[in-house]
């Protein structure tokens, strides 16, 4: 090793030192400068330590940053790309790095259309996709550095279906430039999904799938969860449907309507120890559908009848949580009688036992397949909640159980409820328990159109937002990431409804401990701190209330610069740059009484050319209503 590397170790050691008797917990800022023009930025309350570690030659020694807790994923700079470290911030360099975002051709900012379909979006152009055909994603950050996100079999005119497999996975390195490696399951279902269901139906007395030409099984490929065991074990839980009617076996496009619901769904899992290899080991079934009716009671009326649903708890849509103790829980369920929760085991990721027959599991909320722990309309057998996502903050101590309500094309909109332990009893921001019951609050994110830079541009805005994958890089940055659609129509296009892209949205903390999605998706925009002056003048801002199938509308907020608001709001606002919390005293307007928002540079995805702007996010004290707001001059 090079003097200039024991030098440089020295230096890392007083930066530790410094750390550590720090009182307001410092950020550590990496600056690359002279290489990418970037300043990497780490909250020092979440660092473990900072290690050296030798590579072949001096040109591939690296700098690590290892954070605390029980997520020792790391992130690594060469040495040799370095130009310094601090603890304190290089204000000027951020504000040069901010400028150049803006205008350099090399920025790291996207300019990719969000209407792909004028692109070639085949599978032959997947390697141009980014976050194009994404749907009910999956993300992890691995141990290599890279983020990994896997998602339902779903693409603008089918184009996944020429990849050979399923459960489409893609991987960045910067949340921003995302790579397709192509499908984790390689070919069609394993045997095993019709075998268990052949298993089932001959003790129910039905003819057996595959039978005859009309029987051969259909299936849907939906919802991959990825969790991240320990360094070399990665699991990848996912639900096959399978698309035959009960009674006959027969498939609804192939038949007539028989007086049966269709057949079961299925949560299998896979098992990796390189997600980079993309190679992943089938582990068999976890669960299947379970109805708390006779074996034989699935007999629907017609197939307008949503009331008489066979099944209680639907399997599709696992979310995986491992807890501080290391218990493994796996929450699912969608539509049918609500979300329930069962306990795995962390050895196998599977059940500990089979919870026996998939019928007469019981009606009350402890059954033999899982725990109720929400239902949306008490006593409904079809209710419009799904997707639920479940993770663990340790700095607050508390299980987030996010779930997506109502239809997916449009009205699709986000929840949250929380919870001391992983089976609930989950509660809303205004204390209401969710298991019985009544919507959920706060809304996390709701279809929504910001207006366009100029009057001629066209501007979608976004549809169909929700069912999503929250994750963490393990440093105390937690994101959001789920699909939008563009709305129907949009520029002329009469399936643009089915362009999917995905978005990912940094999530910031509300002082009492509740998330907030960000208004604008991720960029990777330069942060320098937000400054009281920056933040007077004009903004759109959009109330996130709660309308079927409609786009919430942004109207005109002004932040004047002696600490009144004028339009949305009317009062008083101050600022807090240490927590970058944006006080509002709302005398009248879309809210009386104070408002505690987040605030955060992001990029302004309206704007032509796009460019990096301010925003906020936040709740009422109650969580009955939610602001976005973006800084428009």
């Amino acid at each position: 090793m090079k003097i200039t590397h024991y030098i440089f170790l020295f230096f890392v050691s007083l930066l530790c030192c410094y750390q550590v008797q720090a009182q307001d917990s410092p950020r550590l800022y990496i600056i690359q400068q002279n290489k990418f023009g970037t300043t990497s930025q780490f909250s020092g309350s979440n660092i473990d330590h900072i290690e050296i570690r030798h590579g072949a030659t001096s040109q591939e020694d690296s700098l690590a940053v290892i954070p605390k807790g029980d997520y020792p994923t790391t992130d690594t700079f060469r040495l040799s790309e370095i130009d310094s470290l601090t603890f304190e911030e290089p204000t000027a360099l951020l504000l040069q790095q901010l400028a150049d975002y803006d205008n350099k051709k090399e920025s790291i900012k996207p300019t990719y259309s969000d209407d792909y379909t004028t692109m070639n979006i085949g599978w032959n152009n997947h390697k141009n996709w980014n976050l194009a055909n994404v749907h009910d994603p999956s993300v992890v950050k691995a141990d290599d550095g890279y983020y990994y996100m896997y998602q339902t079999d779903a693409s603008y005119g089918n184009a996944h279906m020429q990849a050979g497999g399923h459960f489409m996975a893609r991987r960045s390195k910067d949340l921003v430039n995302w790579t397709v490696l192509g499908p984790a399951m390689k070919g069609d279902a394993p045997a095993w999904v019709a075998d268990s269901c052949n298993a089932l139906r001959s003790r129910m007395g039905l003819p057996l799938l595959g039978s005859t030409p009309e029987t051969q099984p259909g299936y849907g490929y939906w919802a991959p969860s990825v969790v991240r065991v320990h360094a070399n074990l990665y699991r990848l839980y996912y639900c096959i449907v399978i698309l035959n009617y009960i009674k006959t076996g027969t498939l609804p496009e192939k038949s007539s309507f028989d007086g049966s619901w269709t057949e079961r769904a299925y949560i299998g899992m896979m098992e990796t120890n390189d997600p980079a290899k993309n190679i992943w080991t089938d582990k068999g079934c976890v669960i299947c559908s379970s109805s708390d009716k006779a074996m034989n009671g699935y007999a629907r009326s017609s197939t307008d009848d949503w009331t008489s649903a066979y099944f209680r708890w639907n399997a599709i849509d696992p979310s995986v949580v491992i807890t501080p103790e290391g218990k493994h829980w796996m929450i699912y369920g969608s539509w049918h009688s609500g979300l329930c929760a069962i306990e795995l085991d962390a050895t196998t990721g599977k059940l500990p036992q089979w919870p026996g027959e998939p019928w007469r599991i019981g009606f009350t909320n402890q059954t033999t397949y899982g725990k109720k722990i929400a239902t949306r309309t008490s006593g409904s057998r079809w209710q419009g909640s799904e997707g639920p996502e479940i993770i663990y903050n340790p700095e607050t101590g508390y299980y987030y159980l996010f779930m997506a309500y109502d239809e997916l094309s449009v009205a699709y909109n986000t929840r949250v409820a929380r919870s001391k332990n992983p089976d609930g009893p989950y509660y809303g921001m205004d204390g209401r328990s969710i298991i019985d019951g009544g919507e959920c609050y706060p809304i996390v994110t709701h279809p929504y159109k910001f207006n366009p830079a100029n009057p001629s541009q066209a501007i979608s805005g976004w549809v169909g937002f929700s069912h999503c994958g929250v994750f963490t890089d393990g440093l105390g940055n937690w994101f959001y990431s789920s699909q939008a659609r563009l709305p129907a129509n949009y520029n002329n296009n009469p399936y643009s409804n089915a362009v999917m892209m995905g978005h990912v949205r940094s999530i910031r903390w509300t002082e009492s401990g509740w998330p907030v999605v960000m208004p604008e998706r991720y960029g990777a925009v330069p942060q320098p701190t937000i400054t009281p002056q920056e933040l007077a003048g004009t903004w759109e801002c959009i109330n996130l209330t709660y309308q079927y199938a409609k786009q919430n509308v942004s109207t005109t907020l002004t932040l004047n610069a002696d600490g009144t608001l004028s339009g949305t709001f009317v009062g008083t606002w101050e600022y807090d740059p240490v927590g970058q919390y944006l006080q509002l005293r709302c005398t009248s307007g879309a809210h009386v009484g104070k408002l505690s928002l987040c605030v955060q540079r992001e990029l302004d995805w309206e704007a032509s050319p796009r460019k990096a702007t301010i925003v906020f996010a936040g709740y009422s004290s109650n969580g009955k209503k939610t602001f976005w707001g973006k800084k428009t001059n």
